[in-house]
């Protein structure tokens, strides 16, 4: 079983310990888009459209639609009012109705077997704990004592701003946090449109058994980002199902972490 070393705020080694045997689950990342996927889609609210909206008209096209000179769209009847005369009630015109309007009927949630989704879970936990995967999506630990990083549970009362800014650059994880907060890119287009008006970057993820105000602290950095460990997910492990995340862990949160999730990693060994 290997062993990793448990920091103090101050940077000294307090101990060591051995890691879970969920730090050795394989490495899927097929498993881990699918479930990505899957977990994303159930935020998503469905919308729909009146089915009458833009056909509340009177238009109608001409009888005999030809002869006059004018194109044979449906007309709005009457005369001697703005829109008299006007095109409506089909998609090509000015006011007319959406050509392809969404449905809420549309089935937008994805499924997935549970198992499968903690196995993704377990396995993007792994992924967190390899170098090679963190700098492959970026994330800058030249200065990072070890991966994993493992602290004391002290990290979970930092309340005030800064002084988690000053654990974050006395564990060399103030290069990553200015990298987050430096990559917001503005959108245009489609994304913005739909509300998408910005892709922010993401940086290190803080597990962490309770919250003792370590939320009110994390707030003030962009693309950093903590979560309980009983609700870990791929969503927060593999942002954009692209596992490697720098992660920091509170040493109470790794026994935290769920029993189904640690059955499932024991029953894929055997």
């Amino acid at each position: 079983m290997a062993k990793a070393p448990v920091y103090n705020l101050d940077g000294s080694v307090m101990k060591e310990l051995d890691l879970p045997e969920i730090f050795s689950t394989p490495f899927r990342p097929d498993v881990i888009h699918r479930a990505f996927v899957a977990l994303s889609s159930h935020s998503i609210q469905p919308q729909g459209r009146d089915p009458l909206a833009g056909k509340k008209t009177s238009a109608s096209t001409y009888n005999p639609p030809t002869g006059r000179g004018i194109s044979r769209v449906p007309r709005v009847k009457g005369e001697r009012y703005p829109r008299s005369g006007q095109a409506a009630g089909i998609a090509s015109v000015v006011k007319g109705r959406q050509a392809h309007p969404p449905t809420s009927e549309k089935i937008m949630r994805k499924e997935i077997n549970k198992k499968e989704r903690l196995l993704a879970t377990a396995s993007a936990i792994a992924s967190s704990s390899k170098k090679e995967l963190i700098m492959l999506r970026g994330h800058k630990i030249d200065k990072v004592p070890s991966i994993p990083l493992i602290v004391s549970d002290e990290i979970q009362g930092l309340s005030k701003a800064k002084d988690l800014k000053s654990f974050f650059e006395r564990f060399g994880l103030d290069e990553d946090v200015d990298r987050a907060a430096g990559k917001t890119k503005s959108l245009s287009g489609k994304p913005r449109m739909r509300g998408r008006t910005k892709r922010k970057a993401k940086g290190p993820l803080i597990v962490i058994a309770e919250d003792k105000g370590l939320g009110k602290a994390v707030k003030n950095f962009p693309g950093v980002d903590y979560v309980l460990a009983k609700d870990l997910s791929v969503l927060h492990l593999a942002p954009g199902s692209y596992p490697g995340r720098l992660v920091v862990w509170a040493e109470s949160a790794l026994n935290s972490l769920n029993k189904p999730l640690m059955e499932v990693v024991r029953r894929f060994e055997s």
